[in-house]
């Protein structure tokens, strides 16, 4: 991995961020608010929830354009190993999430060492895209948590929803369109200063990802101005892997 600067944007990024940006601004129309809540300078965790593809784009264009921060993603290995543009992500920033047992680490000692130089690192914590049925967010996976308790960093939270009508979920026809909303809200800060504690246990990181996800899901249920399930979706009780294509193959 390329060395990492304190520069908040890197000059890479900000040159695939130009070729990007005019893309993403005919794709979909972004609308935002509580973009005053996060902060100008200094690392931190930012999490969202995770529906379709797409997002990660919307955040990202987010996170540059109108943050005014570089976004660096934990993304999926497989992508880094693509000519030209694994290349362009790792000299962007951002960070590949290895499927294989023994290198599960790697991702976390990255995101680590971005965070010490004063970055942002943007999770979906769910860790795909989610599994509910009615696209709510699912339960979230501890690693972005446990990252931030462990480093000592705060952990700030956004929603967002609209993708789905520009790339539906696993859907292959892209429906671009300007006219299109996708929103974003941001919550804040979350509080974890009961779980940040010398012996902190995967107890309190399991509880501290459910606060997370339970603030998200808030931000969603705003967004959508609709009624969150009581629970949140977990996809063990239902026989889903965790990582994947659930939808392929079903009936």
């Amino acid at each position: 991995m390329p060395a990492i600067k304190s520069a908040t944007r890197p000059f890479l990024m900000r040159v695939v961020a130009r070729t990007l940006i005019p893309f993403v601004r005919l794709a979909f129309g972004l609308q935002y608010e509580g973009i005053e809540k996060l902060p100008k300078k200094g690392a931190y965790v930012l999490v969202a929830n995770h529906v379709t593809n797409v997002d990660a784009l919307a955040v990202a264009y987010f996170v540059y354009a109108k943050v005014k921060r570089g976004p660096h993603f934990l993304a999926k290995e497989g992508l880094f190993r693509t000519p030209v543009i694994g290349w362009l992500l790792r000299n962007a920033g951002q960070i590949p999430v290895y499927r294989s047992n023994y290198r599960n680490d790697e991702p976390l000692r990255a995101a680590r060492d971005y965070l010490n130089a004063g970055h942002v690192i943007t999770i979906f914590p769910e860790g795909t895209l989610t599994r509910d049925p009615n696209l709510w967010p699912m339960r979230g996976r501890s690693g972005a948590i446990r990252l931030a308790l462990e480093t000592g960093v705060p952990v700030y939270y956004m929603a967002q929803w609209g993708s789905e009508k520009v790339l539906p979920q696993y859907d292959s026809k892209f429906r671009p369109g300007f006219w299109k909303k996708v929103r974003i809200i941001v919550g804040g800060e979350v509080d974890l200063d009961r779980f940040r504690k010398p012996n902190m246990t995967n107890l309190d990181v399991n509880a501290a990802t459910e606060v997370v996800m339970r603030k998200i899901t808030e931000l969603v249920a705003e967004l959508r101005g609709e009624t969150p399930p009581a629970e949140l979706w977990n996809p063990a009780d239902h026989g889903q892997d965790k990582t994947g294509n659930f939808k392929k193959g079903a009936k």
